[in-house]
């Protein structure tokens, strides 16, 4: 399944196509001796946008919720990933404790669990549910559309308080599937005999896009370099503003320059390029997910005259906590079409390896706004086995496997980018 574009792959992507299926080979030796140096996620997802002239990630989660929309026969490629990640932290992993978000309602995510779950049991390991929601007092059994049974179980301190597991149950390992968005949970601070992954501070109590992006930033620049391509076919530009306060009219200022600054770089490329679309920007929250507090912003007087409605949006983001930190990041329009909805693709990570991914699908959306909002859905890439090897005699922009291996490319420098943000963010390297 590859949905058509809407400009067919054109100018500067046509010739970035053919350079990275033309140095494979110099790729993948790059992102081997990169591994040497870092060590990536547990796992993670990408979203890309492929504007035809520009293919670039636009947010990496390292909580990915969305492993329920990966088709099924990409499913072996996961098991195997994950068996390679189990045996770098935990060889002789026999029990894993996965701990989820506290949303016990939404089906589409338990969905996720349950597919996750079925990934890990695969590997060896068994698998039990502790649940940091203060609903879950006892085991409660949650039953899925499907027929199957999730059990929640309260999360405890064991072992005199030195280990977190739940009743009869000592894992040497503890998956988390939440993005500490509320914050980092007391029971599970000073967790030393156990492996923790991701670790605490990867949660959006601590993390920042702007952190990302700018380990992104540095990623992209070699890499370019290593190929003599222009990094901002694969980068977009972006700006932070610290202490706004959009009810209160605060960081306005900052907000508008930053626009103006972000939009004036956009415009030069569009120049260079002889791209004809109109530049934009997104400005969203520096922390949290679930595609809140986000809006579109084509010129710099728009921030200045938000209404009532667009300034309580901005101002609130997953788990009604205030925003206070805004990033400003160049737009990427996507041309791609499902069904003549506008499309993206996701990618799915596990340790170094892609293992999947789907296109996130929106009727009600444009190609310059954010995707993940009401009337999105998500159709399955067709990641198969063969789509991850290129396939150098065929036309720029007409083979599935080349464009799925571009996808996972791109993917793998913010994989890489996100080993290195976590390295830098690492409270325990600090000083």
């Amino acid at each position: 399944m590859v949905p058509h574009l809407v400009t067919a792959l054109n100018g500067p992507l046509l010739e970035l196509e053919k350079t990275i299926i033309d140095s494979t080979p110099a790729i993948e030796r790059w992102f081997r001796l990169e591994w040497q140096d870092h060590t990536p996620p547990f796992y993670c997802s990408v979203d890309l946008r492929n504007a035809g002239f520009k293919l670039a990630p636009v947010d990496t989660n390292l909580f990915p919720g969305g492993f329920n929309n990966l088709s099924v026969e990409m499913l072996p490629l996961a098991v195997q990933a994950t068996m390679a990640a189990i045996e770098k932290y935990c060889p002789d992993a026999k029990n894993l404790l996965l701990v989820p978000e506290s949303h016990t309602r939404n089906t589409y995510y338990l969905q996720n669990i349950a597919r996750l779950i079925k990934i890990l049991r695969q590997t060896g390991l068994d698998v039990r549910i502790g649940s940091l929601s203060e609903d879950i007092k006892e085991p409660t059994p949650l039953t899925l559309p499907d027929g199957t049974t999730l059990m929640m179980e309260p999360l405890k301190r064991i072992n005199n308080g030195r280990r977190v597991g739940v009743d009869d149950f000592n894992p040497c390992t503890i998956l988390l599937n939440n993005d500490l968005s509320s914050g980092t949970p007391e029971i599970l601070r000073n967790v030393y005999e156990q492996s923790l992954f991701p670790p605490l501070h990867a949660g959006w109590t601590v993390r920042r896009k702007s952190n990302h992006f700018a380990a992104y930033d540095d990623v992209a620049k070699r890499f370019s370099k290593m190929l003599g391509i222009d990094p901002w076919l694969l980068n977009p530009f972006f700006s932070k503003c610290s202490h706004v306060n959009f009810s209160e009219h605060e960081g306005e200022e900052c907000l508008a320059a930053s626009v103006h600054s972000v939009l004036t770089k956009i415009r030069r490329k569009y120049k260079q390029y002889g791209i004809k679309e109109k530049p934009f920007v997104i400005v969203k929250a520096d922390a949290g997910t679930y595609g809140m507090g986000i809006m579109t912003v084509t010129d710099a007087s728009e921030v200045k005259d938000l209404n009532r409605k667009q300034r309580n949006k901005m101002s609130v983001g997953k788990e009604g906590l205030p925003v206070r930190d805004v990033i400003i990041q160049e737009g990427v329009h996507s041309f791609e079409r499902v069904d003549e909805a506008v499309a993206e693709p996701v990618v799915y990570m596990i340790d170094r390896y892609v293992v999947g991914g789907f296109y996130r699908v929106n009727e009600k959306r444009d190609i310059n706004e954010n995707l993940n909002a009401p009337g999105a859905h998500f159709v399955p890439l067709a990641f198969a086995q063969q789509h991850t090897i290129p396939d150098r005699s065929a036309e720029p922009g007409t083979a599935a496997p080349n464009r799925f291996y571009m996808y996972g490319v791109v993917a793998r420098l913010a994989l890489l980018a996100a080993s290195i943000e976590l390295e830098r963010t690492d409270p325990d390297m600090q000083g």
